[in-house]
């Protein structure tokens, strides 16, 4: 499995941007498979945005982005999408997704549950 997240940019405060994460690989099984988004800012760890269940779209979110951000999955093209309204300088990092299996809702925010990667796009938020 491979992920190729795209779409980061600069905003301003306030303003919205939607990132997106192509999946490609044949053993993608969307009936076993989490997708998350994480970010990570200079001088910090990386930290769970939200995720969601692929083949039944249950979505999960940090407490500091539920209300703000919705993710979302296109099932035929195989993409997921993060909404980001309302952004704030505490949202500026570089975006991750991943994809992960055989994990459960409580452990869904570690990023060491997750084995696959995207390289990352930046999101800047600017006053």
């Amino acid at each position: 499995v491979q992920l190729q997240a795209s779409g980061g940019g600069l905003v301003q405060a306030g303003g919205s941007l939607r990132i997106s994460c192509e999946v490609f690989g044949r053993t993608f099984n969307r009936y076993r498979y989490f997708i998350g988004w994480f970010r990570q800012a200079p001088g910090k760890e990386r930290e769970f945005v939200a995720a969601l269940k692929w083949h039944e779209g249950t979505t999960y979110y940090s407490d500091s982005v539920e209300g703000r951000f919705t993710i979302s999955r296109d099932n035929a093209e195989l993409r997921m999408y993060l909404q980001m309204n309302t952004l704030t300088h505490e949202d500026a990092a570089v975006y991750y997704c991943a994809a992960a299996t055989g994990i459960v809702a409580g452990t869904i925010r570690r990023p060491s549950e997750y084995k696959y990667w995207g390289q990352g796009t930046q999101v800047t938020v600017s006053s």
